[in-house]
Parts: C-alpha cells; sequence; structure tokens
C-alpha cells in the first residue's frame, strides 16, 4: 500500500475509525483552523484517489498483456481449446479481484476486514447464486470429462451449434445460421448432450416414396447404384455397406428406406446431394412419385339425389 506524511500539525485519517477522532477534534478548532485541516484532508484522499485512478489503469494494461501472454503460451503449445478458454476466463477474473483489493487498499480501507466481509458475503451469495456455482462446477466436469470441446458439433437443450467458447459459467455455441446461443455449464453437465464430432463416421437416412404400380426390385437396384457412383459415400467398409429397403406401405405410395454412411464432416453434402438426384433421375429412369389422391365413387341413387362415396 503506498504511503504519505500527513502535512505538519493535521492528523489525518488512515481509517474508518481515526476519521471519527479527526471530526472530534475540528470541534476545537477555530473556523479558519477547522477550515484548513478539511482542505488539506481533502487534498490528501485526492492525492490518494489519484494514485488509486493511475494504478487502476496501470493495473488493467497489465492484466491485459498478462491475459495476452498466458493465450500465446497456450496457443504454442497446443493446450487444448476448451481448456484455453476456460482458464483465460479464471485468470482474467482473478487478475481483476487482486486489482480491486490492491485499489481499496490504497484509498485507505483496511484490506484484511475488507476480505473478511468479503468471506462471510460471499457465503451469503454463495447459497442465494447456488446456480452460479454449479454452473462453475458443471464447467470443471466438462473440462475433465470432455463430453465436448470447442469446435464440436452438439445438440444440447434444444439448440444444435458449433461449439465456440466454454467458458466458467456458460458455453457458448454458434448455429449454422449464426445464432449465439449461451447455455449454463450446469445443465449440461447434467443434461443429454448429442455430439455430431465424436464420431468419425455418421448414418445418413433418406424417405423415398414412390407411386404404386412401381417395379420394387428395380427401383432398389437404381438406388444402390446411385449410392455407388457418389464418391463421399463409404464403399470399402462392409459394415458400412448401403442399404435399400421395403419399409411402408403408405396410402398412396411405397416408401423406401435409403441408408448410406460417410464422414461427418461430409454428412449434409452427401444429404442434399442425393436428394436432388433421387428427384432428378428416379423418373429418368422410369419411376413416378406419388401425389395425393382421393377417389369418389358415384352410385346409383333416386332421381334428383346424388350419393358419394
Amino acid at each position: 500500500m503506498i504511503q504519505t506524511e500527513n502535512l505538519p500539525g493535521v492528523s489525518l485519517p488512515e481509517t474508518v475509525s481515526e476519521s471519527k477522532g479527526i471530526f472530534d477534534s475540528l470541534k476545537g478548532l477555530s473556523f479558519d483552523d477547522a477550515l484548513s485541516t478539511i482542505a488539506n484532508g481533502i487534498v490528501h484522499f485526492s492525492f490518494k484517489l489519484l494514485i488509486a485512478i493511475l494504478v487502476f489503469y496501470v493495473g488493467k494494461f497489465i492484466i491485459k498483456k498478462l491475459y495476452g501472454l498466458v493465450h500465446s503460451i497456450m496457443v504454442n503449445r497446443k493446450v487444448d481449446a476448451s481448456l484455453t478458454t476456460f482458464v483465460l476466463s479464471l485468470v482474467n477474473m482473478l487478475l481483476f479481484f487482486i486489482l480491486i483489493i490492491t485499489i481499496i487498499g490504497i484509498l485507505g480501507i483496511e484490506t484484511s476486514s475488507f476480505i473478511a466481509i468479503f468471506a462471510s458475503a460471499g457465503v451469503a451469495i454463495g447459497m442465494a447464486l447456488s446456480g452460479t456455482l454449479q454452473n462453475f462446477a458443471g464447467g470443471v466436469l466438462i473440462l475433465i470429462l470432455k463430453p465436448y470441446k470447442v469446435g464440436d458439433l452438439i445438440e444440447v437443450q434444444g439448440f444444435t451449434g458449433t461449439v465456440k467458447e466454454i467458458q466458467i459459467f456458460n458455453t457458448v455455441i454458434n448455429t449454422a445460421d449464426n445464432k449465439q446461443i449461451i447455455i449454463p455449464n450446469g445443465g449440461l453437465s447434467t443434461g443429454t448432450i448429442n455430439n455430431y464430432s465424436k464420431e468419425d463416421f455418421r448414418r445418413v437416412d433418406w424417405k423415398v416414396c414412390l407411386s404404386y404400380g412401381n417395379d420394387s426390385a428395380k427401383a432398389k437396384d437404381v438406388i444402390l447404384s446411385m449410392l455407388a457412383e457418389e464418391d463421399l459415400v463409404i464403399k470399402d467398409n462392409p459394415g458400412m455397406a448401403a442399404f435399400v429397403g421395403l419399409g411402408e406401405l403408405a396410402d398412396s405410395s411405397i416408401a423406401f428406406t435409403v441408408r448410406a454412411w460417410v464422414k461427418s464432416s461430409d454428412y449434409w453434402t452427401v444429404f442434399f446431394r442425393m436428394n436432388e438426384r433421387f428427384y432428378n433421375e428416379l423418373p429418368e429412369n422410369g419411376f413416378s412419385f406419388p401425389f395425393p389422391q382421393l377417389d369418389v365413387h358415384l352410385t346409383d341413387v333416386p332421381k334428383g339425389m346424388c350419393k358419394f362415396e
């Protein structure tokens, strides 16, 4: 803590308790002496306030440099991105807490008493903010168990997106349309997480409906040949062979279940590409798609009346 010397003949307060003695001493002073004492006190406090402001901005600058240094070290050493964002958030919070304590000490407030009060208040605040503490614990569990990491495509709590940051209390994901979703870590650590990036391969499913009267065996062969022509479909693994089967006899159509395996990163590319090929190439091979239809039968009824079934 920075100390300054008092002016001659003037006892300036260093704590709140000492300030009471100063005010008591002013009662016995003349107006000019009291005014001089007050002026000296204001000057002394202004000097400490100026130093505190200077320390705040210098400390803020140092924190920024230390933050960048820690970030550079973790990036250069190729530390996991999830751990990097978490540690940086924690370091930033601790450094600012130390800076605040330092400034309070410069202003003349007893830091030990302040820390004791802060600790007592922390217990009460901790009980009131139990959900926030749960989010912090959830963030630690996520970093330890690693159900997902930065860059993974996940589906949680009804949202699907790519993990951008894992912070102390929250996880930030970006959706496909670039919306930023902030989700508390507490719920993530105890809830269900669908991590699409955890495995190297994914199965793509289609439901292809054709009209009744189409040759089902020929349709299966044509669809399989189309999948065989697709470069991104896995073909060299017997356990991931493409599959086509007649899955449903619907009201106006026969529905084929089509399945193929691809790399996780190629999922949507293959899905949309094959949808377009099914639409364009199946009619070229003599197959027709169904349309909703309603059969109306007219029967003999008394003259002047119509009956529909």
